[in-house]
């Protein structure tokens, strides 16, 4: 029954191989499940948040995915509306890990909000004043133009695609894909940037406070810019992964250097502005406010973070993308794409944790935050989730459409 899913002209491991890892992922998940029902039943007390940090691992883990699943709106903007053809390689795993991130996003908010069974009350009670419920709104539409999207690749299943019925659906989802792509491009601007704006109008919080275009404080652009520089490096890193664990060549390496090529591009704006708006802030917005630039930084939460995330996982992989010999060595390409993602997991982190760390009143302190294990179990669930329906869309979907061209089976 299992070899009559899987496309045929493919090559696949054994059943009982695949049964293996999945109880391994299954098993990552329960610890998940178990963690986040502990939350749910007795508490955020369960967590390693208090007073001073109301937002911790949950909202960096959040953010962080939400801005890497940007992959899937930017390369579906480039492929179905720029009209990078070539791209089509890859599109579909792009589809699958936007829609990894952000379902995954928000089964994170269900343990974040406390009383998830309240959830309903940011559309039926929606705060206009508030960015948020903008974000709420974007994100669940968003989801639900990569649910359209990823329905095609499930009717094109072996089996589904002998009912005509499912066939016919799934070619006119097809032919108006470009509709759903632009959408979703607006969406997700400007649920991405509202994320970044919620930091930049805390005036209480001069970490983060920063001065703006209009009603729009820098970070709503910058949260912008980050996401469309690190949420394809995720998409090359998964491809590159999968390509390794299968050992076969799934996408054409045009199609990978070009996305490569145009991270680059992406991530050297964004740094460049970055750069400009980290300077600004430490000599004019902080100092308005009574606090210098050294003020922020304090064991664990060091200048360490900041090196990290504009150096080591900003101006390296750029440098990588932007060299074409060193971004043709894959191992230099892996390496650019998990820094890239590693950095805006930083960024995310000392904007969330980091900035309600510093004190803001004289009598106050440095805080530590130490997430728990039922932070952790979810958080880690959450990879295991993808995991999950990664494999089960490689093994039973079209996920790559020239696997069969690319290795012929004998």
């Amino acid at each position: 029954m299992d070899s009559a899913l899987i496309q045929e002209g493919v090559k696949r491991c054994s059943f009982k191989a695949f049964s293996v890892w999945l109880l391994v992922i299954f098993a990552v998940i329960g610890w998940g499940v178990l963690g986040g029902f502990l939350v749910l039943w007795k508490g955020l007390n369960q967590t390693g948040l208090n007073d001073y940090f109301g937002f911790g691992l949950y909202i960096t883990a959040d953010l962080a995915i939400i801005a890497l699943g940007a992959g899937a709106f930017f390369t579906g903007f480039l492929t179905y509306v720029i009209g990078k053809k070539e791209l089509k390689d890859i599109i579909n795993l792009a589809v699958v890990i936007g829609f990894i991130c952000y379902t995954g996003a928000q089964l994170v908010l269900l343990l974040e909000i406390g009383q998830p069974i309240r959830g309903w009350f940011s559309f039926w009670h929606p705060n206009v004043h508030s960015m948020l419920t903008e974000v709420i709104f974007c994100i669940t539409c968003y989801t639900i133009v990569l649910t359209v999207e990823y329905v095609p690749l499930i009717l094109e299943n072996r089996q589904l695609d002998k009912v005509p019925e499912l066939h016919s659906f799934s070619h006119n989802l097809h032919e108006i894909m470009v509709v759903f792509a632009a959408t979703g491009t607006f969406l997700s601007f400007f649920h991405q940037g509202s994320l970044g704006g919620l930091y930049g109008v805390m005036f209480a919080r001069p970490f983060a406070f920063r001065e703006g275009f209009f009603i729009w404080p820098w970070t709503f652009f910058l949260f912008v810019a980050s996401a469309i520089a690190s949420g394809p490096a995720l998409t090359i890193l998964v491809c590159m992964m999968v390509q390794g664990i299968t050992r076969k060549q799934l996408v054409r390496p045009e199609a990978i250097q070009l996305l490569a090529k145009v991270t680059g591009y992406l991530l050297t704006f964004y740094l460049f502005f970055k750069f400009l708006d980290t300077w600004w802030w430490a000599t004019h917005t902080a100092p308005k406010m009574g606090q210098g630039f050294l003020d922020f930084y304090h064991a664990p939460y060091g200048l360490w973070l900041l090196i990290a995330e504009l150096g080591v996982c900003g101006i390296l992989p750029a440098l990588i993308f932007l060299i074409p010999k060193a971004r043709e060595d894959y191992v230099w390409l892996i390496i650019a794409c998990f820094l890239d993602c590693a950095g805006i997991v930083i960024n995310r982190f000392v904007f969330t944790v980091q900035n309600l760390a510093a004190p803001v009143l004289p009598f106050d302190r440095w805080e530590v935050y130490v997430p728990t294990w039922q932070e952790w179990a979810p958080t880690a669930a959450l990879v295991a989730y993808g995991a999950l329906l990664l494999s089960l869309s490689y093994r039973y979907l079209p996920v790559f459409p020239r696997e069969k061209e690319l290795n012929p089976i004998d």
